[in-house]
């Protein structure tokens, strides 16, 4: 099957002058493998589990003789040949023996087999030859569909504690993936960015986890983040926290606003005027990060600040200067009705100096680490 990887770049850089659309394919030709540019060079270009397509594809559901692509005057074309178990463009079976003119970024499954349609253009060449943002990260895009499709995300929690008892109060949603690639929130997003659906992939990890979190014994109270996208449209963050509290019932909800994404006092008033009209409760996580300043902070006064690891890290050795400097972040916090939340703990003596400085809660792999329900 010719494929193209970064090693095969320069060759065909060198030696290919493309005057017309090229088409590929990218995903997978087996379960685990890493993503695979084909380009798609012969009329007609077979798919299929057989020895001696023009590629194989060694999955079980995938017939011998799966599907067939063609160029056609410029445009790709797709044809079922009598598989199985089917052929899909974008989640939509289509007929045998039935032609089917293809896009660009289409999502093609040869029964479980994902791939992405890709087109480079001449315009779009250096010096008429492929450019290398063919080889881009294509198996996680193509994974990503299948992520948010089937909403293979599984939710887990991190205990939040009362500092003075070390007693469990509530839990904070994180989430992981089920798919491969995309295991950490880190990958997903990256993924999401790339697509551009950042704000889709917070609310669907905040909406699994919510479903997950109010089953919990106790009912405890449950912190769900945003993504700061989400900020930009607040009237899709409150219509998606009305569905939210809709699914909830009576939950206890802690919405997480990163301090940076608090940059409008308008919204800001907006959206907490609709959290209270919602019964939830409202934290500014991760204060100390940026250059945001407490008095911004309070514009719209939250339940909550979480004050971010940076500050917490080695404070049980920290210089006198410092411990003071934290000592007095706190007692403002409090002074305002606000709990004040350390994050990040991971030794019982920064525990004992948290609660020296005044924090009411606590939270850190001391307490606990991330994990499912």
């Amino acid at each position: 099957m010719p494929t193209v990887d970064s090693a095969s770049i320069d060759r065909i850089r060198r030696s290919t002058v493309v005057t017309e659309d090229v088409w590929f394919l990218s995903g997978p030709t087996q379960p685990g493998e890493s993503v695979l540019h084909a380009h798609i060079d012969g009329n007609p270009y077979i798919v299929g589990r057989k020895t001696g397509v023009s590629m194989k594809l060694q999955f079980r559901t995938v017939s011998g003789n799966h599907a067939a692509l063609w160029v056609e005057s410029g445009a790709l074309y797709l044809r079922d040949l009598g598989s199985t178990n089917g052929t899909y463009i974008n989640g939509n079976r289509i007929e045998q023996g039935e032609t089917c003119k293809l896009s660009e970024e289409d999502l093609i499954h040869f029964a479980e087999a994902p791939f992405r349609v890709r087109r480079q253009s001449p315009t779009g060449m250096t010096n008429g030859t492929i450019a290398e943002n063919v080889c881009d990260q294509a198996l996680a895009l193509v994974q990503f569909d299948r992520l948010m499709s089937e909403r293979l995300v599984k939710p887990h929690f991190q205990v939040i504690v009362d500092v003075a008892g070390a007693k469990g109060v509530g839990f904070e949603i994180l989430g992981r993936g089920s798919v491969f690639g995309l295991e950490s929130v880190g990958a997903m997003f990256q993924a999401a960015e790339q697509l551009n659906l950042e704000v889709e992939l917070s609310r669907l990890l905040r909406w699994e986890g919510i479903r997950v979190g109010r089953d919990l014994p106790d009912r405890p109270s449950l912190f769900v983040n945003t993504h700061p996208r989400e900020m930009e449209d607040i009237a899709g963050l409150i219509d998606s926290l009305v569905k939210v509290r809709d699914m909830t019932g009576g939950t206890d909800l802690v919405l997480e606003i990163h301090e940076s994404s608090v940059t409008n006092p308008k919204s800001m008033n907006t959206l907490h005027s609709a959290l209270r009209d919602l019964n939830i409760r409202l934290a500014y996580d991760d204060f100390g990060s940026g250059q945001a300043r407490l008095a911004e902070l309070i514009e719209a006064r939250p339940d909550y600040v979480k004050f971010d690891i940076s500050l917490i890290r080695g404070i049980d050795k920290a210089s006198d200067e410092r411990r003071r400097m934290l000592e007095t972040l706190v007692q403002m916090v409090r002074d305002l009705d606000i709990a004040a939340l350390a994050e990040g703990i991971e030794t019982p003596e920064e525990a004992l100096a948290c609660r020296e400085l005044g924090f009411d809660l606590a939270q850190g792999f001391y307490y606990g680490r991330p994990s499912p329900a």
